[in-house]
């Protein structure tokens, strides 16, 4: 789903919602979660998941071409983790039983 999906689908759900307001919504949240981002901080939405930031140490890499050794920077990446509640019903929809997995 495409940002522009979703400002669709959520103008479909609230009729009341002008188009405008529904695109202006989504912008702002993900304004919002881009900035407490950049910031350093964490953003957790219950039932949904959590972003966050890891840290990559700086690394000697390869050019994939030359077969060069390229210094690579140390940085942070922004990532997801699904919630609990999301996992589960993801692993519903599509057909795989909690139960499965190695007991150890």
């Amino acid at each position: 789903m495409t940002k522009s999906e979703l400002i669709a689908k959520l103008a479909d759900q609230f009729p009341q919602l002008v188009l405008n307001d529904a695109e202006l919504s989504v912008k702002v949240l993900l304004q919002e979660v881009s900035k407490y981002l950049i910031e350093g901080g964490r953003v957790e939405i219950r039932g949904f998941g959590s972003f966050g930031l890891n840290y990559r140490p700086s690394r000697v890499g390869r050019n994939p071409k030359s077969g060069e050794k390229v210094n690579v920077p140390a940085k942070y990446v922004p990532h997801f983790k699904a919630g609990k509640e999301l996992r589960t019903r993801v692993d519903k929809k599509k057909g795989v039983s909690s139960s499965s997995g190695l007991n150890v």
